[in-house]
């Protein structure tokens, strides 16, 4: 299917890896230029290189998004190729801490990275969109918005409001033609999530062998209609429908990709 995306440029923040990488590399597939954005050169440049060797085309943009300043860095290299019809909000980070150990140091530091880091680029990146009258701002959001656990509160949080934001900035962009849009993943197998269950495995008897441990968290921890984890292109491919002509009905939208896990209609 073409979603029409060629000639479009997209920004996908936190693209070196997992989730980030994997949406930019279906959108340059669609026949975007995609901007890769990280911390580190090396990690960048190979996601960057990756989608060049398959036929795209890619460039990237380096730096922390926590300090205003910083984030002037990033969309001044995003945009010295063009304008950026595609904004992915997809940077961030979590600890696996209890109620007691976040500290309201780790609440702030959640919050600037996972929050406001991304209203950074929609204020940078967004004025542009509206001047041609199109454009697709996407967050990158999370089934603990709404179903949060009683672990990693401070994450919890930060997820609901990356979720309401996106909603209020689809109200403000009313008429514009730039819509405003939440894809909500659920448990979904990047290194990161794989690796903590292999580490914590032992300790819940879901046994050795990968399959064993899948089926472990499917079962007890982050149950779901489908009885497995997602995969990263996945969610790319929720991303990609969003970014496309054919999703310009919808915007304040969450789209959940969690094989079922919220049980609720919302």
């Amino acid at each position: 299917m073409d979603l029409h995306l060629a000639g479009k440029r997209a920004l996908v923040t936190g693209s070196s890896s997992g989730l980030g990488a994997a949406t930019a590399q279906l959108l340059a597939n669609e026949g975007a230029h995609v901007v890769i954005h990280g911390r580190d050169e090396q990690r960048a440049q190979e996601v960057a290189d990756a989608i060049v060797a398959d036929g795209g085309s890619a460039s990237i943009a380096l730096g922390d998004l926590t300090t205003d300043a910083a984030a002037d860095a990033v969309a001044e290299q995003a945009l010295a190729g063009g304008g950026i019809d595609i904004l992915v909000n997809n940077a961030g980070s979590y600890k696996h801490l209890s109620w007691t150990a976040a500290t309201s140091e780790s609440w702030a530091e959640t919050y600037n990275v996972n929050v406001i880091s991304g209203v950074r680029m929609i204020q940078r990146i967004t004025p542009q969109m509206r001047d041609k009258g199109w454009g697709r701002v996407i967050q990158i959001g999370g089934g603990l918005a709404i179903q949060p656990m009683n672990t990693h509160p401070q994450y919890n949080a930060t997820l609901a409001a990356r979720h309401n934001l996106a909603v209020s900035l689809a109200r403000e962009l009313r008429g514009t033609g730039v819509t405003s849009n939440i894809v909500s993943p659920g448990a979904i197998l990047v290194d990161a999530v794989k690796d903590l269950l292999i580490e914590i495995a032992p300790d819940r008897g879901w046994g050795s062998s990968w399959e064993e441990i899948e089926r472990g968290a499917t079962d007890s921890l982050v149950p779901n209609d489908r009885n497995r984890l997602g995969r990263p292109d996945e969610i790319a491919g929720a991303v990609a429908y969003l970014c496309s002509p054919f999703a310009d009905y919808i915007s304040g939208a969450t789209i959940r990709i969690d094989g079922g896990h919220v049980k609720n209609a919302h």
